[in-house]
């Protein structure tokens, strides 16, 4: 790939407020510089486009993703995993993935799935079989007999394999995780407590603290990451204190859980679109619980963004009433709702996203020099308007490791820059 150069851009960097005039500069599948400045090639191919105003950010991030999920709803009785044969299940997940990119999100972090089948497209995305996002594959849904998703009926036959690792007991649980990680599990994927839209006790754990330690310390121990399911503020407490990376959902939130999050750097992932849009339609005990427990995060949400609390977007898409592809909905969701600033509710899906996709490492989520260049073209400013971040169709191009993906750039100025040109590279950032 050679270099392209973008000039005139309003640069939403992922972390900072938006700066105009910028010039930004791809070479490859990296940022090389991002300043002010006229630029000119002198090497190999260089394509520069005028943005004229237009938007350049980060590709954004899907922090709890089940690309296998499909249009099933909390209202029926189903075997979730087991739905599909798992050759068409891997087919609507290749589907699903590919709409994640096309909608702005270069990154996916999987909240779970059956058959190994995040690890299958993580490599056919890699060898350019299909069309996706950077993958981080995620597992079976880990926890004890009888948990909350481990809801067959008994006389229908041996459980919920196929989307479930059943687990009793502290080798039992290293078991599961090992064979997880097996499979091509780079995020294990536990149920600590029931509620947020699944029965259960929900004030209580689902497994004993010491079923718990077993599962977070066995991940860590070959280096792969975990992640709980957790609605309730004994589960947050006693996770975050053993060690979990991820705080999925987090009802039950509270000031001394959001201090401990910061404190021990744990990722929460909301995921309050679902109940919101699903107590729209349904009605019942369950919905109830839900109900109560996304009014709580409401409440709590400023509050922990304000106190810089990692935070990503992410839900259960594909869960009726959420459709695949309609994730850029998330981020106006969150500041119309919840009242979160549109910057901040952007870094979120850029900049803590990026984070969580590298385990916190800094080569993702914000525009600046070496690092990998996942980005959005966006026809206006999302800052302004954060509901164009909702349609892709606003997007003149997708851009993942350099490469651009939808692309309408030819619809605005573009021109090559001579071959034996001087070179006035732009300013480092």
């Amino acid at each position: 790939m050679g270099r392209m150069v973008f000039t005139n851009a309003r640069l939403v960097d992922g972390d900072n407020a938006p700066q105009d005039a910028m010039t930004i500069v791809v070479n490859g599948d990296r940022f090389e510089s991002v300043g002010r400045g006229e630029y000119a090639n002198s090497e190999g191919d260089t394509e520069v486009f005028d943005l004229s105003g237009r938007t350049l950010m980060p590709g954004m991030v899907h922090g709890h993703y089940h690309a296998t999920y499909t249009r099933f709803s909390a209202a029926e009785k189903l075997p979730v995993g087991m739905e599909a044969p798992p050759a068409l299940q891997t087919l609507r997940a290749a589907d699903h993935l590919r709409k994640a990119l096309y909608s702005g999100f270069t990154g996916v972090v999987s909240a779970g799935a059956p058959y190994a089948i995040d690890a299958a497209c993580k490599i056919a995305v890699e060898q350019g079989l299909i069309e996706g996002p950077r993958i981080v594959a995620g597992s079976r849904d880990v926890s004890t007999t009888g948990h909350s998703q481990d809801g067959f009926e008994w006389h229908w036959g041996s459980g919920m394999t196929a989307q479930t690792n059943i687990a009793d007991g502290v080798d039992s649980f290293r078991r599961a995780v090992r064979e997880e990680l097996k499979r091509g599990a780079e995020m294990i994927k536990i149920f600590a407590t029931p509620g947020h839209g699944v029965v259960g006790f929900y004030k209580d754990l689902e497994m004993s603290v010491e079923e718990l330690k077993a599962a977070i310390d066995t991940a860590h121990s070959r280096d792969a990451r975990i992640r709980a399911h957790i609605a309730n503020k004994k589960g947050i407490m006693e996770s975050v204190r053993l060690g979990i990376d991820i705080v999925d959902h987090g009802d039950g939130m509270d000031q001394e859980c959001i201090d401990f999050m910061i404190e021990k750097d744990v990722f929460l992932v909301p995921s309050i679109r679902y109940p919101y849009e699903a107590c729209k339609i349904w009605s019942g005990a369950l919905i109830d619980e839900m109900r109560s427990g996304m009014e709580h995060m409401i409440k709590w949400l400023p509050i922990a963004n304000k106190a810089g609390l990692k935070m990503t977007l992410g839900d259960d898409y594909g869960a009726q009433p959420l459709d695949h592809g309609t994730y850029g909905e998330e981020l106006e969701f969150y500041v119309r709702v919840a009242g979160i600033p549109p910057l901040d509710v952007i870094r979120w899906a850029t900049k803590f996203g990026g984070e969580m996709v590298t385990g916190n490492k800094e080569d993702l989520g914000t525009i600046a020099k070496g690092k990998l260049a996942d980005f959005i073209v966006v026809d206006g400013d999302p800052v302004a308007d954060i509901g164009l971040l909702a349609d892709p169709g606003n997007f003149l191009a997708v851009g993942k490791g350099g490469k651009l993906y939808g692309s309408r750039l030819g619809d605005i100025a573009r021109r090559p820059v001579a071959a034996k040109a001087s070179r006035q590279p732009a300013l480092a950032k």
